[in-house]
C-alpha cells in the first residue's frame, strides 16, 4: 500500500509481523527492527530465514528503542509499527514522526489494552499511556488517524505533508 522501501519496527518478538511487514514492502525493501532480548531477535532471523527473506532485507538491532531510534537517519522511514513497552508508546510516537517521510505511516498495536482505554476507572500505568498516545494522536494536525478495532485494536495514522515538514 506504501510501496514501503524502509521500516522500522520496535518490539521484535518472535519475527512474525517483521515477517508480515517484509512481505508487504517493496522486494528491495529493509526492515528495521529494534528489541532489547536478544533471543527475540535470534528467534525472529529463524523466522525470516524460514520465510525466505535475504537476510541483507532485516537489520536487527538489539537494545531499547528510546535509545536506538535517535540514531536512526530523520525523514528515512515509510513506516514505523510499535509494539514495544506500553509505557513508552507516547515516546515512540515522537520518534516516528522525526523518522517518517511526509506520507508515512506510523501504527501502534494494542490501542484497545484489553478493552481498558475506554473505561476511565483503569489507571494502570500502561492503560494512561495508551489514552495519552491516543490525544497526541488526535489533537496533532500533521496526523490523519484510524483505530482499527481488530484482535486488541490497531492505531495508525498517515504523516500528512505541512511546509515545515
Amino acid at each position: 500500500m506504501l510501496d514501503a522501501r524502509a521500516v522500522v519496527e520496535i518490539g521484535t518478538g518472535t519475527g512474525v509481523s517483521g515477517l508480515w511487514l517484509l512481505r508487504g514492502m517493496r522486494p528491495d525493501g529493509v526492515l528495521t527492527s529494534v528489541d532489547t532480548e536478544a533471543e527475540h531477535q535470534r528467534l525472529a532471523r529463524e523466522t525470516f530465514n524460514e520465510g525466505g527473506i535475504p537476510a541483507q532485507r532485516a537489520r536487527l538491532i538489539p537494545g531499547a528503542a528510546l535509545e536506538v531510534l535517535p540514531r536512526l537517519t530523520d525523514g528515512h522511514y515509510d513506516l514505523v509499527f510499535c509494539d514495544g513497552d506500553k509505557q513508552e508508546y507516547p515516546d515512540y510516537l515522537t520518534e516516528a514522526l522525526r523518522l517518517l517521510r511526509p506520507g508515512g505511516v506510523v501504527v501502534f498495536d494494542n490501542a484497545l489494552w484489553h478493552d481498558k482505554v475506554a473505561d476511565p476507572a483503569q489507571r494502570d500505568a500502561d492503560t494512561i499511556a495508551i489514552r495519552e498516545l491516543g490525544k497526541q494522536i488526535r489533537d496533532d494536525e500533521t496526523l490523519v488517524p484510524v483505530l482499527l478495532p481488530v484482535g486488541d485494536g490497531l492505531l495508525a495514522a498517515k504523516k500528512v505533508w505541512t511546509p515545515e515538514a
